[in-house]
C-alpha cells in the first residue's frame, strides 16, 4: 500500500490508472489507499462542467485542456459517462475528442461510469478527484453526464461550476431550471453562432436578475459567456472568468479549501455513509440468501415489495 501511495504522489500514470479502475470496480482494498492519500489532497483547482447532452461539453473541455497546457499547467479530466447496461462500464469511454491529449504526460483523462447515479457524482468520482489531486494535478476538470435539472451534485466537489447551454433548447432554458440555476458559477452559451443566441442570453439574464436577493453586495454573480468551442472561440475568456471566481473565493473565504468547508464536508460524508451502508447491507442480504428469498416471495404473490423491503432493512438498522 505504501508503495502505491508513493507512486501516486510521485505522479506515476500507470499506478493512478490502475487505482482509479479499482475504485470504479469497487475493490475493497482501495479504501486504505484512499485514507493514506487524503492528507496529500487539497491543492488542485476543481472545475465542474455540466449541462444537457449535446451542448458540446466534451469539445469545450478539450479546448480548456489545450489552453491550460499552454500555460504549463497539469490537468486531470474525469468524464462521467452513462453506464453500459451490459458491461457496467462507461459507454463513451473512448472520448474521441480528447485523444489528441493522450500522449501528453501533463494530462490524465479517464472516463467513469455513472453506475446509475444520473444527476450527480458517484462516490467513485469523488474518490478519483482525490487521487488526481494527490497526484499533483493543478486543475481537475469534471465533465458530468448531463441530464437536465437533476445535474447538481457536481457543485459539492468543485470550486467553480460551469453550466453549458446552447441556443434553441426546446422550452428555452429547460436544462437550467430549478436546481441548476443554483449551482452555476458561470453560464456558457456554446454554439453561439446559432440562431436564438441573443434570446437565450436575455432569458438567462432575466433568470439571474429575478434571483437578485441571492446576489448581495460582494457576492459572486454568475457571468454569461458566449463560446464556439469547436472553433476555440471564447474559451480563453472562460478560463479568465474561472480565475476571477477563484480569486473571489480566496477573498471571501480566505482560501481555496472549498471542499473542506463544513457544509460540503457534511454533504460528502452523508453520501459516503449512504454508499457504505448500501454496500454492506445489500452484500450481506445477497450472501445470506435473504434478498433472493424476498424476490421469490414477491414473485409468488406471498409478499408485497414494501413489506419485503421493511423486513430486509429494519432489522439491519440495529447493526
Amino acid at each position: 500500500m505504501n508503495e502505491v501511495v508513493e507512486k501516486v504522489v510521485a505522479g506515476d500514470v500507470r499506478t493512478v490508472a490502475r487505482l482509479i479502475r479499482d475504485i470504479d470496480d469497487g475493490v475493497p482494498e482501495v479504501r486504505e489507499i484512499l485514507k493514506a492519500l487524503y492528507p496529500h489532497t487539497g491543492n488542485a483547482y476543481v472545475i465542474g462542467i455540466t449541462g444537457a447532452p449535446g451542448v458540446g461539453k466534451s469539445t469545450l473541455v478539450d479546448q480548456m485542456v489545450t489552453h491550460l497546457r499552454k500555460r504549463d499547467k497539469t490537468v486531470g479530466v474525469l468524464a462521467v459517462d452513462p453506464t453500459s447496461p451490459f458491461s457496467g462500464g462507461a459507454i463513451l469511454g473512448d472520448r474521441v475528442r480528447m485523444q489528441r491529449h493522450s500522449m501528453d504526460q501533463g494530462v490524465f483523462i479517464r472516463s467513469l461510469a455513472t453506475r446509475g447515479h444520473f444527476g450527480g457524482l458517484t462516490q467513485s468520482t469523488r474518490s478519483a478527484i482525490d487521487v488526481l489531486d494527490a497526484m499533483g494535478k493543478d486543475y481537475i476538470l469534471v465533465e458530468t453526464v448531463g441530464v437536465g435539472q437533476d445535474e447538481v451534485d457536481v457543485v459539492k466537489s468543485a470550486h467553480t461550476t460551469v453550466v453549458v447551454v446552447i441556443p434553441g433548447m426546446g422550452d428555452d432554458i429547460q436544462a437550467i431550471k430549478a436546481g441548476i440555476l443554483e449551482v452555476a458559477d458561470i453560464f456558457v452559451i456554446n454554439k453561439a453562432d446559432r440562431e436564438g443566441t441573443d434570446k437565450t442570453l436575455s432569458d438567462l439574464r432575466l433568470m439571474i436578475d429575478m434571483d437578485h436577493k441571492k446576489y448581495e453586495e460582494g457576492s459572486w454573480k454568475p457571468p454569461i459567456l458566449k463560446t464556439q468551442a469547436v472553433f476555440d472561440k471564447g474559451v480563453k475568456e472562460l478560463l479568465e472568468e474561472i480565475e476571477k471566481h477563484g480569486k473571489h473565493l480566496i477573498e471571501s473565504t480566505g482560501g481555496l479549501h472549498v471542499r473542506r468547508k463544513k457544509e460540503k464536508v457534511r454533504d460528502e460524508l452523508v453520501e459516503m455513509v449512504k454508499s457504505r451502508l448500501y454496500e454492506e447491507v445489500v452484500n450481506r442480504l445477497i450472501l445470506t440468501g435473504e434478498f433472493d428469498r424476498a424476490v421469490e416471495s414477491i414473485v409468488e404473490g406471498k409478499l408485497d415489495p414494501y413489506t419485503a423491503c421493511d423486513d430486509l432493512v429494519i432489522p439491519k438498522l440495529d447493526l
